[in-house]
């Protein structure tokens, strides 16, 4: 049986994401960045990526990478919960990344995305499940063209890897399309229609079986970020709680918010279990799908329902935009929709062991 308890290395890797993110994505700053023009904060994400060596976890060293695994990653992804930071780890560092792994024809690519000098995107939207259907751009002689919509991190990518409808996977540079910012409720993670209108693509592999790979992978990992969602906000949520005083004694001594918060760390405790269960299964191999879809099943409503509570009982400064709680509210409701919604996760896991609905 696997141990799903972090072990001392994960610990390490954990403190020093954490040290970093602290540095870098202070609530003030990703609130004034989500008002700009340019979301990405691309001084993280060097940090993450050369100071770190990050983005390259999941890729074997003889490909360019650090050679580490997905329970690695999951850690990485907790801290980037807990920050809301607004880099697109996610996107090139796992969705994209598992794509080239599942392609024969991309180890410069892979090496690229690995080291952080370029940044990929999977270019499907982020609504997609894993298995699920996906749109195509038509290709023809070497040349895409269409448009694809609710791209996650679009307007960050330096290449994007489109499926044609030749059942390939092309690799286009993002200079030759145009990205078109779309309506995104969470600003720290924006989405885009991009639009290829005759643009020269490189076919790197198979477009069904990447895109299920990386969506599998994208969905599994996605969990730890609920994760540390949650956490953030429970944490939060209990600090605050133990300062605010009412009729002369902290609001956090009242029963009835006793409970709620215990409930509360009960649902993020089994969700810290989900997430690391799909971390370590994707990291093996072993029931993958259905650990995917337990995690998935079980984290967006924890997370959404962890960040409803941190907004109320948090009072009016909840509802200030000046208070950060908006910032994870947001991105817990987007990544309730993220490859896959709860629901259809648990349908997908009723067929996966045979109990379906009568």
């Amino acid at each position: 049986m696997s141990d799903l308890l972090y072990s001392e290395e994960e610990e390490a890797l954990r403190a020093a994401v954490r040290d970093l993110l602290t540095d870098h994505c202070d609530p003030a700053d990703v609130i004034a960045r989500i008002e700009s023009d340019g979301p990405h904060d691309r001084e993280a994400w060097k940090a993450l990526t050369d100071g770190m060596d990050l983005a390259g976890l999941l890729v074997p060293e003889e490909r360019g990478g650090q050679g580490a695994g997905h329970r690695e990653v999951a850690v990485v992804l907790e801290e980037l919960g807990r920050a809301v930071a607004p880099v697109p780890y996610l996107t090139s560092a796992v969705v994209a990344t598992e794509a080239l792994l599942a392609c024969g024809d991309a180890d410069d690519l892979l090496a690229e995305l690995a080291s952080g000098r370029r940044i990929g995107a999977l270019a499907v939207a982020l609504s997609l499940a894993p298995g699920g259907s996906f749109k195509a751009v038509r290709q023809e002689n070497g040349y895409v063209q269409g448009e694809l919509t609710g791209i996650a991190d679009a307007a960050a990518a330096d290449v994007l890897f489109a499926p044609a409808d030749d059942g390939g996977l092309y690799a286009v540079d993002a200079d030759a399309v145009t990205v078109t910012p779309q309506l995104s409720l969470d600003l720290t993670r924006p989405l885009a229609t991009v639009t290829f209108d005759g643009a020269s693509a490189r076919r790197i592999g198979d477009a069904e079986p990447s895109v299920r790979r990386a969506l599998r992978a994208g969905a599994g990992l996605l969990a730890s970020e609920q994760l540390g969602v949650a956490e953030w906000a429970l944490t939060e949520t209990v600090r605050y709680l133990k300062e605010r005083k009412q009729f002369n004694r902290p609001v956090g001594g009242f029963q009835a918010l006793k409970h709620r918060l215990a409930q509360l760390w009960l649902e993020v405790v089994n969700l810290r279990a989900a997430a690391r269960n799909a971390a370590d299964a994707l990291a093996t191999g072993e029931d993958v799908d259905v650990a995917v879809a337990v995690a998935q099943a079980y984290a967006a409503p924890v997370a959404v329902r962890a960040a409803e509570e941190a907004l109320q009982l948090h009072g009016g400064i909840g509802m200030t935009w000046e208070h950060p709680i908006h910032l994870y509210l947001k991105r817990a409701k987007a990544d309730s929709l993220a490859y896959g919604t709860a629901g259809g996760h648990r349908e997908a896991l009723a067929e996966l062991v045979d109990l379906q609905a009568p």
